[in-house]
């Protein structure tokens, strides 16, 4: 027998609250593909009923770094048409209850764009959010293409994803990246306001408004399955990515 392998999300619920946190503070909580599915199985099992669901990490300074490098290096047009990351953050943002994302540290890449498929966000002064795609030679195709402009807006949304602008809390609060602020040693306690306001009202009519809510935005879905797929299997894309390994095993 092979030992089992650690867990890389923890999660909970109590009190009418789903808490969901990314477990893999060695790798800054790089998004692999087992993560992804841990996320999908924590959801399975605690969204049945109503409830506000956090996603956050277990790890102050930590939120998520993007995609595993490691592993995106070997993904080919195959992974892309399996909608990995695209499928687990349309489901976060089609959850039938309201959601929110705790950041605390870098969002970046698949970071961000799980940030983004929530309703809300805290984030500590400390949170740092990017979409470093282009410069792997790939995109943001897992909703950073649409979801970002449609949160913070066209020009902020081209200066992120094509020129690599990092906003911290609280130029991503002035945009409305971020709906909150907190200091780390607060922020339970302003997840504690956010979630009891929310579950104060109608579960009902949240999920109703939460329904109609999505014909606000145009989903770009179809076509970043596609363009991602042909970037997968260039070879800029594995040399871009060879050498930001190569720059970290230096470092």
């Amino acid at each position: 027998m092979t030992d089992p392998q650690p867990a890389n999300v923890a999660s909970s619920r109590d009190s009418g609250v789903v808490r969901i946190a990314l477990d893999r503070p060695e790798k800054r909580n790089a998004l692999d593909e087992a993560t992804v599915n841990e996320v999908h199985a924590a959801l399975d099992e605690l969204t049945a009923e109503p409830a506000v669901v956090v996603m956050e990490s277990t790890t102050p300074g930590i939120f998520a770094s993007g995609a595993d490098l490691r592993e995106l290096l070997d993904r080919d047009a195959e992974s892309a048409l399996r909608r990995i990351n695209i499928a687990l953050f349309d489901r976060i943002e089609r959850l039938r209850w309201p959601t929110i994302a705790v950041v605390d540290g870098p969002a970046v890449g698949a970071g961000c764009e799980l940030a983004l498929a929530c309703d809300f966000r805290i984030a500590t002064p400390e949170a740092r959010f990017g979409q470093p795609e282009t410069s792997l030679g790939i995109i943001a195709g897992a909703g950073g293409n649409w979801r970002l402009a449609s949160v913070v807006g066209l020009q902020v949304a081209r200066r992120m994803l094509l020129f690599g602008e990092v906003l911290d809390s609280a130029r991503a609060l002035d945009v409305g990246l971020i709906d909150w602020i907190a200091d780390r040693d607060a922020v339970d306690d302003e997840v504690r306001r956010v979630t009891e306001a929310i579950a104060a009202r109608s579960w009902r009519a949240l999920e109703f408004t939460k329904l109609a809510l999505r014909h606000a935005t145009r989903p770009t879905d179809s076509f970043d399955v596609v363009a991602q797929a042909l970037l997968f299997e260039g070879d800029e894309k594995r040399e871009r990515i060879e050498g930001v390994l190569a720059r970290r095993a230096r470092s």
